[in-house]
């Protein structure tokens, strides 16, 4: 009899690859992982991972043959690649039009300043003068990007003079043609909306999401927000509008900057996105589920908050290299907490996993998150679990 479970390939096995793998256990899906390593965090836990490279066009082919859908944990996939298979008849979800918008942040946004949506004033420069000229023009600050290839913080500077300029457009233009160069945004909050769409369309959307960012990184989220009122719809139409615009299916996070009298987009993902880890604990259908959901175009979950404030904080490795796990036991004793581990590597600065609370007060929330959070991070060594 043939096995009638779907099958999802993900291109990518990391932490986001893992949590879907969890999510699809109570459908009965059949999650199937492309994996760098053999160590990465999905491909540690999941059944039979493909070992191969997703830059190479035939083992993203061979891939997609054992699968009935394709999706990815990662953008770092050639949009090309992505398109040929589509043109062989193959879904990819999101496609590889949709991952541009997320790739290559000058065509990003080119297109959402021309659909009328509110970004950042900007330009793409080729030289240093003319980064300096836009400067002058705008004011300082200004933020320097690369438009490709950057991420949680990496490829972005800013700089606050000109001998600043200096210093950061060497790092810049060091591997990029071209540097995206943005007017900086004096920022009360930042804050992002996650939502599911299926093809055609239908989406849900989770509440407003509060990032709060250290190093360019992500290391804390509440929700709800703690802006205005006001400002909640109007981040959420902003998000519909940017997911019907790049015609993402699955999961999509839009990043807001709102600056005290208005939202600006900063940057879009289409996959899910570490600010919706909350929604494993805290919603009425996790985003790993949703995004599941939305590629195989089934119905969609509702992604409203089970409780009336939750906080997720990341673990983070520190300098000894420590794995979190040697203070598991201590970081559970803290009452409503649930904590996610990757089975990642430690390393300075890595995300190792995160910790998400619930609680009546968003103050409560946040003191317990952050106490989970600090144990787990607590210097000490222990071998890596799984050897």
């Amino acid at each position: 009899m043939n096995d009638p479970r779907p099958t999802v390939g993900m291109v990518g096995a990391g932490q986001l690859a893992r949590m879907c793998w969890q999510a699809g256990i109570g459908l009965d899906i059949d999650l199937r992982v492309l994996a760098a390593r053999a160590n990465d965090a999905a491909a540690r836990v999941t059944p039979d991972p493909v070992i191969g490279d997703p830059d190479d066009p035939n083992a993203l082919a061979a891939f997609a043959r054992c699968c009935d859908v394709l999706t990815l944990d990662h953008e770092l996939v050639d949009t090309a690649t992505l398109l040929d298979l589509e043109a062989a008849g193959h879904a990819v979800r999101p496609g590889g039009e949709t991952l541009r918008f997320a790739q290559d942040k000058a065509f990003q946004r080119r297109h959402f300043a021309a659909a009328g949506l509110p970004v950042p004033e900007h330009a793409v420069v080729t030289t240093r003068g003319d980064a300096e000229a836009f400067a002058r023009d705008h004011g300082w600050s200004v933020v320097l990007k690369r438009p490709r290839g950057g991420y949680d913080g990496r490829g972005v500077w800013q700089v606050d003079d000109r001998d600043g300029l200096g210093r950061a457009w060497e790092q810049a233009a060091a591997s990029a043609g071209d540097v995206l160069v943005e007017q900086g945004v004096g920022l009360v909050a930042e804050v992002a909306v996650l939502l599911a769409r299926r093809p055609g369309g239908q989406q849900v959307a989770a509440p407003l999401v509060e990032t709060v960012q250290r190093d360019g990184m992500l290391r804390e989220l509440v929700v709800p927000a703690r802006v205005p009122a006001d400002v909640h719809p109007e981040a959420m139409d902003l998000a519909a509008r940017v997911a019907d615009l790049v015609a993402v299916v699955g999961v999509c996070a839009v990043e807001l900057f709102w600056d005290g009298s208005g939202l600006l987009v900063n940057e879009i993902a289409v996959r899910p996105h570490n600010c919706g880890h909350w929604t494993i604990d805290g919603a009425a259908t996790s985003q790993f589920e949703n995004h599941l959901r939305a590629v195989l175009v089934w119905p969609l979950g509702a992604m409203h908050a089970t409780h009336p404030a939750v906080c997720s904080v990341n673990v983070v490795g520190h300098d000894d290299s420590s794995w979190p796990q040697a203070h598991l036991a201590a970081a559970l004793g803290t009452s409503d907490v649930h904590v996610h581990l990757y089975g990642k590597q430690p390393r300075t600065g890595r995300t190792l996993g995160h910790v998400t609370a619930t609680a009546d007060t968003i103050d409560a929330a946040r003191e317990r998150a952050h106490a989970a959070a600090e144990r787990l991070m607590a210097p000490g060594t222990t071998p890596d679990p799984a050897t």
